[in-house]
């Protein structure tokens, strides 16, 4: 699975490939499993006797794990400049990378008796073309799918209830403050032109939490002293790339099912912060009606939880819990700076 940093054909005619993106957990993972499924095939072919299955093996696990690993590492080091080149290219260049620590492990393994280099060449150049094949077929059958998840994103911002409750708010302050009314649709059409933008990169999480912002202000014009906001923000995290259009659904769900429905004020908290390698961000709101919550919340959960997936394969996760009259909301993404 490719981190999708630069997703621009999903969605737009064929699918054109990424490279994987090798420091990605899910996908370290994922070669680790094909090459030695692929080892462990090529030996019970060569050695179907029980006997010799064993040094079969052995010999496997010397000409294998070694390379394996020491390449596994290299494409991590390597990962940034290999994704700047064109797809061909850095396909290429990924497999020169693979056979040139093939060629180093070789020569080192000589003096123990397992000279020889033009068969682990062969078998890793093979090796190599079968994962990359495999990664690229994973992305093109997931290319659709995370174009409908960006379809879904935007089109469950533009709900029919939020404009009509932004303009019901902005009418509601007409008379009685313009000035207030004015930067109310200034907010809203703020907001409206980045939900429309062209949202297939990455972007910075100090512009997902300005988006935040925009909205809160709106709502603050018909709701008032109801909603209560409080904000823990890491600025250490503002820099983390993350995917368009994801924090604010989970903001507008907390208000929709935390302080619209009662009578009194309620208070939504948002936690961000950086911790080491990675960014948590929790959301919570009052729980008013359990099963209104549960069945409304669950739809937007489970497509954020999607394109987290998609965007950040293993290394993402999204949590749910509910404590006493708490419902929360916790995402755990990698902090990654680089586009």
């Amino acid at each position: 699975m490719s981190i999708k940093q630069n997703p621009r054909r999903a969605g737009h005619g064929c699918y054109e490939g990424t490279l994987p993106d090798f420091r990605n957990l899910g996908v370290v993972l994922r070669i680790l499993l094909l090459v030695n499924g692929l080892a462990l095939v090529g030996g019970l072919i060569r050695n179907r006797e029980s006997a010799l299955l064993g040094e079969e093996l052995l010999e496997m696990a010397v000409r294998v794990e070694f390379p394996l690993i020491l390449s596994v590492a290299a494409l991590f080091l390597l990962r940034t400049p290999l994704q700047r080149l064109p797809y061909p290219v850095g396909l290429a260049g990924t497999g020169a990378v693979v056979l040139g620590v093939v060629v180093v492990v070789q020569s080192l393994l000589a003096p123990l008796g397992y000279g020889g280099v033009l068969r682990p060449l062969l078998w890793s150049l093979v090796t190599a073309a079968c994962v990359l094949t495999y990664f690229h077929l994973r992305g093109a059958a997931q290319a659709p799918v995370l174009a409908e998840a960006r379809l879904l994103a935007l089109t469950a911002r533009i709900r029919p209830h939020f404009l009509f409750n932004s303009l019901n708010g902005v009418l509601g302050v007409l008379r009685s403050n313009p000035r207030r009314a004015e930067e109310g649709l200034e907010e809203l059409a703020d907001l409206f032109r980045a939900l429309m933008q062209d949202n297939r990169e990455l972007v910075p999480l100090a512009d997902e939490i300005a988006l935040c912002e925009r909205y809160l202000n709106l709502e603050r014009l018909r709701l008032g002293d109801r909603l209560e906001v409080v904000w823990q923000r890491d600025a250490a995290a503002d820099a983390s790339l993350v995917p368009p259009l994801f924090l604010q659904p989970l903001v507008e769900n907390a208000v929709y099912h935390g302080i619209e429905p009662g009578a009194g004020p309620g208070r939504v908290s948002i936690l961000i912060a950086r911790r080491g390698p990675e960014v948590i961000i929790e959301i919570a709101n009052p729980v008013l009606d359990a099963e209104r919550h549960h069945a409304g919340n669950r739809m937007a959960v489970d497509n954020i939880r999607e394109r987290l997936m998609l965007f950040y394969d293993l290394e993402a996760a999204l949590d749910t819990d509910q404590t006493g009259d708490a419902y929360r909301v916790r995402i755990r993404l990698p902090f990654r700076s680089e586009r």
